[in-house]
């Protein structure tokens, strides 16, 4: 009886094929939402026959031989296949197996991977995105018009001018350190924008200004920014290459050589601007011990608090960012600026909306309303 029982299996799946066999119905799509080059498979599999060991699902190019790609459990009823050159048409099929022994294929089924440019899930976003862009570009472009773009006092900027002056009054030079992170850090470019005012006013009083870095590139950048300022102040004959050195690319040595710096020069007014870690209250700490006056900046968050402690002033977060628009006041800069504030503004205001929507929801349905809308706007899939 035993020897009959494979043969029985392969009668039975010949006799059941011609009526669609254990699969039922297959279908082959496009997977949405995606950067193309997958095909998701869908089948339902016979109640009324006895469930296969596994499906394996084959694949057919143009022009090519059909080929396994995959083996799974009939009840999963899905696969998506990968991989694939988008807008070439793949043909599938499923063959079932049952004790070790192959079925007659399914029916074929055809489908065209394709790149998607939209997300269904991200529509909202898109809104948001939208909507924030053309605020910017209204308040750039009424920046370039000459409409006057006001940019709250930032305390730390504007004692760059008494610092240096502070520091030509004693005879003592000035010392500008812009992090210890490299070029491809924001922080550090921010810094060097900072740079360029510092050394026009350097230029300008006549003082020597130091520039230790802690990258061979942040020290290139730096020679060209002070160069640059000095040309448009009139005095190249003023500006120092080897004041602007290189220390070490470590952290801790980089540190204790800018100390070092610090007691044996002495600067009247030093500026710590840029990314800085575990360092920052070294260094802090070591200016204030020589007499100078400091400002500091830095978007690390957890550096802040020791800047503040240490330091006459400190440039919090993002005023370091924003430093390039409030000293050069350049129409696109502001404008620029401005549009950012006024986005927070909106999206501080979407998430007041909706917390209240929310919340108001189970008792007046208008708010509940707003509230799906705004989940719709931010819910991302």
């Amino acid at each position: 009886m035993k020897a009959f029982i494979p043969a029985i299996l392969l009668v039975l799946m010949a006799a059941t094929a011609s009526g669609g066999g254990f699969v039922l119905t297959t279908e082959a799509s496009d997977v949405p939402d995606d950067d193309g080059g997958r095909i998701g498979l869908v089948w339902t599999v016979s109640p009324d026959l006895p469930v296969p060991d596994s499906i394996v699902v084959e694949r057919m190019a143009p022009g090519g031989e059909w080929e396994s790609v995959g083996s799974v459990a009939p009840i999963d009823g899905r696969y998506t296949d990968s991989e694939l050159d988008n807008g070439t048409q793949y043909s599938y099929r499923l063959v079932p197996w049952l004790q070790g022994v192959p079925g007659e294929p399914g029916p074929v089924v055809i489908a065209t991977p394709a790149v998607k440019w939209l997300h269904s899930g991200r529509i909202g976003m898109l809104v948001i995105t939208i909507v924030l862009c053309t605020i910017i570009l209204l308040y750039i472009e009424a920046g370039k018009r000459g409409k006057d773009l006001f940019v709250r006092r930032i305390a730390g900027l504007n004692a760059v001018e008494d610092a240096v002056g502070r520091a030509t009054e004693m005879g003592r030079p000035v010392m500008y350190v812009p992090g210890i992170m490299d070029m491809d850090d924001i922080q550090t470019i921010a810094s060097m924008v900072i740079l360029g005012r510092v050394a026009r006013k350097t230029a300008e009083y006549g003082s020597t200004l130091l520039v230790p870095t802690c990258r061979s590139v942040v020290m290139s950048v730096s020679q060209e920014v002070v160069k640059e300022a000095y040309l448009q102040t009139g005095r190249p004959d003023a500006f120092r290459r080897e004041d602007i050195t290189y220390l070490t690319d470590d952290q801790f040595g980089y540190a204790a050589g800018v100390d070092g710096m610090m007691v044996r020069q002495r600067p009247a007014a030093i500026f710590l601007l840029g990314t800085f870690y575990a360092e920052s209250l070294i260094l802090a700490e070591t200016g204030k011990s020589v007499g100078a006056i400091q400002i500091a900046g830095t978007a690390m968050v957890s550096q802040i608090p020791f800047f503040i402690a240490a330091c006459d002033y400190t440039l919090i977060g993002e005023e370091l960012y924003a430093a390039s628009a409030y000293l050069s006041r350049e129409p696109k800069l502001l404008g620029s600026l401005k549009g950012q504030d006024a986005a927070k503004l909106v999206i501080m205001l979407l998430i007041i909306t909706g917390v209240l929507g929310a919340t108001l929801g189970h008792w007046w349905e208008p708010a509940g309303r707003v509230a799906e809308f705004l989940r719709f706007l931010t819910h991302v899939e």
